[in-house]
């Protein structure tokens, strides 16, 4: 069983400049000020990132940029969160949204790539392509012609519900009209791979 934890204080904090309006979320009043630390410097950094990925793709002119946030999950130690940047510049013929997430232990302030959520002698990319490849057919999801649908250990994710959620850049597996596709997977279904102290087992643990 897990130790309760509460939730993580977050508030949002705008930052604007001609043409750029980003929220994005602050946390606050955890115990460790270094942690806290490490863990703003890394969302700010992440946007830093995102607005860069942005500039290579609306080579227009005027960009507009707007920039939000969801928390995902907020408990058990676990700080999950999305950051959406949209920006269209003219005359482009639409504008361009990039989405990353981010995976926080609120104990320590690592970020969490998909490879630390599995024991490294496990088979957890071709299993969870599998799955992939199994909800894009059940789905009936428009794939590129020639993409090949694949799991890598930097893969694209985010927990939320007790889910490991997979996805995908726009135009990475799918027509842009698709958006971002998404593949739920439940924790329960991954635990024969993950560590036992690891995030997917927290957050199935029961609480006490």
């Amino acid at each position: 069983m897990a130790q309760y934890v509460p939730p993580v204080n977050i508030h949002t904090l705008t930052h604007t400049a001609p043409g750029l309006v980003i929220h994005y979320p602050q946390v606050y009043g955890l115990a460790n000020r270094q942690v806290e630390d490490v863990i703003n410097r890394t969302i700010r950094q992440q946007i830093q990132d995102m607005q860069h990925a942005q500039q290579q793709v609306q080579t227009g002119t005027h960009p507009q940029t707007t920039g939000t946030f969801e928390i995902k999950t907020n408990e058990r130690g676990i700080l999950s969160l999305v950051l959406t940047n949209y920006t269209y510049s003219e005359p482009m013929a639409h504008g361009y949204t990039v989405t990353r997430a981010l995976i926080f232990s609120t104990f320590t302030g690592k970020s969490y790539a998909l490879s630390d959520l599995f024991r490294p002698d496990s088979n957890y990319q071709a299993v969870l392509a599998a799955e992939v490849n199994r909800q894009i057919k059940a789905r009936s999801l428009p794939v590129l012609e020639g993409t090949p649908i694949t799991v890598s250990p930097n893969q694209d994710f985010y927990l939320a519900d007790k889910s490991l959620v997979l996805f995908y850049p726009l135009y990475a597996i799918t027509p842009y009209y698709v958006g971002f596709p998404m593949f739920p997977i439940s924790v329960y279904d991954l635990l024969g791979m993950a560590p036992e102290n690891g995030l997917l087992s927290d957050l199935a643990a029961d609480v006490v």
